[in-house]
C-alpha cells in the first residue's frame, strides 16, 4: 500500500473531500468545507518527496513535475475511489492537493439536482455550460448528466479532460475518454481530432483559453452537443467571461457564435448546511426566444430578467435558491450572504 493511501482512506472514512499536503505542516483534510489537521505529524521534505513520487507514474511524469513545478493527474485506489492530484511547489517546497472522485457515479436523483437537467441532456446540439468555483461539484454534476445519457440514448460521446476524472462504462452509448498530456498534447488539438471522429456529444473538462472556446463554439455550430465547464458563479458572469476572453476586434463575432449556440448555463455553488455537511444551490439559464438577441447586443444585464420571467419552464436564480434554503432553515443568513450575487438581499440577516 502506498504511504499516501493511509491518509486518503482516513479522509474518506471521515467523509472528507480533499487532502492538502505541505512541507512543515501536518496533512489536512477538507471536511464539510473546512480544513482540519489529520494529526500533529509535521511533513518533512524527504517524506513529502517519497510520498508524492510513489504514486506518480510513469517515471517521466515525475520528471515533468520537477521541471514544471506543476502536475495534474488521476490516481486510483482500486475498489475505493479515484483522486484528482494536483502537485505544485509552494514557499516550503513540494506540495499537493488530492481531491476525491467517487468510484460510483451518482445519478441526478442521488444528488438531488434539479430535474430540468434531464431535459438539458435531451438537447440535440449547441453549448451547455456547467459553472462554479473550484470544488463546487461541477464534474460530479456533469458525470450524472452523462450517465443519464448513457442509460437512455444511443450516442457517441468523447470526453476531453486534464486529467480524466469519472470513468464511464459503455451502456447504450459509446464513450471515448481522452486525457490531455497523455492521449493528446492540448485541448485544441484534441478538439480538432474530435471534429473528425463523428461524435454526437463532446465534453470539455475546462475551457481555459481562446482557442478551446472558439473550437467549442465551432463544434456546437457543427451540430454537436458540447458540455463544458467554467469557473464562474452565475449566468451573466459566464457569458461575460467567454466574450472577454477575446480581444475587442473579435468580440462581435464571438457574441454571434455564442448567441447561436448557447442552450443552457447551469451554475452551481456548495453551501454549508446548519449542523454540518454541504448542499448545492443552482442558477439555471435556458434558451428562450429573447436570449440570442440579448447576447448578440451585449445586454447581459437582461439575463436576470429572462431567468425571473421563465421560472415556469425550469429557470431559477442563484439568489432565489439561497433564499429558499435560508427560509427553510437549511443554511444560515450569513452563508446566504457570502454566496449571494446581490448582497443587499441578505444584508438584514447578517445584522441580526
Amino acid at each position: 500500500m502506498a504511504i499516501i493511501d493511509a491518509y486518503l482512506k482516513e479522509m474518506l472514512s471521515l467523509k472528507g473531500s480533499d487532502l492538502h499536503l505541505s512541507i512543515n505542516y501536518p496533512a489536512k483534510y477538507r471536511l464539510s468545507g473546512n480544513l482540519k489537521p489529520a494529526n500533529d505529524k509535521i511533513i518533512t521534505p524527504e517524506f513529502m518527496e517519497k510520498m508524492l513520487k510513489e504514486i506518480c507514474f510513469p517515471p517521466d511524469r515525475w520528471d515533468t513535475y520537477l521541471k514544471n513545478h506543476d502536475l495534474d493527474f488521476a490516481y486510483e485506489i482500486p475498489g475505493l475511489a479515484r483522486f484528482r492530484c494536483n502537485y505544485m511547489y509552494n514557499y516550503y517546497g513540494q506540495a499537493a492537493v488530492l481531491r476525491q472522485i467517487p468510484s460510483k457515479i451518482l445519478t441526478v436523483a442521488d444528488l438531488n439536482l434539479p430535474s430540468i437537467l434531464l431535459d438539458i441532456c435531451k438537447i440535440k446540439s449547441g453549448l451547455v455550460l456547467v459553472t462554479g468555483p473550484t470544488g463546487s461539484g461541477k464534474s460530479t454534476t456533469l458525470a450524472a448528466m452523462i450517465d443519464y445519457i448513457n442509460d437512455t440514448m444511443d450516442k457517441h460521446i468523447i470526453t476531453i479532460e486534464d486529467p480524466i476524472e469519472f470513468v464511464h462504462q459503455n451502456k447504450r452509448c459509446t464513450i471515448v475518454h481522452r486525457e490531455v498530456g497523455l492521449h493528446s498534447r492540448s485541448f485544441p488539438i484534441a478538439l480538432r481530432g474530435a471534429m473528425r471522429s463523428d461524435p454526437d456529444i463532446v465534453l470539455i473538462g475546462e475551457m481555459r483559453e481562446q482557442e478551446t472556446i472558439r473550437l467549442a463554439l465551432t463544434c456546437a455550430a457543427m451540430g454537436m452537443l458540447v458540455f463544458a465547464t467554467l469557473h464562474t458563479n452565475n449566468a451573466p458572469k459566464t457569458i461575460d467571461r467567454i466574450i472577454d476572453a477575446f480581444p475587442a476586434n473579435e468580440q462581435a463575432q464571438i457574441r454571434t457564435m455564442l448567441a447561436e449556440s448557447l442552450q443552457a448555463v447551469v451554475s452551481q455553488l456548495l453551501c454549508r448546511k446548519i449542523g454540518g455537511g454541504r448542499i448545492a444551490v443552482h442558477e439555471i439559464l435556458l434558451w428562450t426566444d429573447g436570449l440570442p438577441n440579448t447576447i448578440r447586443e451585449g445586454q447581459i444585464s437582461n439575463i436576470r430578467t429572462i431567468i425571473e420571467a421563465n421560472r415556469g419552464i425550469g429557470m431559477c436564480s442563484m439568489d432565489g435558491g439561497l433564499k429558499t434554503l435560508m427560509e427553510n432553515g437549511i443554511i444560515t443568513g450569513e452563508e446566504a450572504y457570502m454566496k449571494a450575487s446581490d448582497k443587499k438581499l441578505f444584508a438584514e440577516y447578517i445584522e441580526k
